[in-house]
């Protein structure tokens, strides 16, 4: 295995699951306060789960997001 390589790719993998994930919390919530199922005022539950299929079944990351003061980050591992 040539980890340059892996670490590279593994980063970039990452990289565009964060853009591409960030990118879509912030429509779903303008959506959500246009809509007015959100008031702004709200911790949001999170939870971003990943799969390597055949070597990583699946693993979880649990978390808050605040959208008026920062969240308590109290589930973080």
């Amino acid at each position: 295995m040539n980890e340059d390589v892996f670490n590279l790719d593994l980063r970039k993998f990452l990289k565009r699951f964060g853009v591409t994930a960030q990118r879509e919390i912030e429509r779903a919530v303008q959506e959500a306060l246009e809509r007015g199922t959100l008031t702004g005022t709200e911790t949001l539950s999170v939870r971003a789960t990943l799969t390597v299929p055949g070597i990583l079944d699946e693993m979880r990351i649990d978390g808050e997001i605040g959208l008026a003061q920062p969240a308590s980050h109290g589930r973080e591992p």
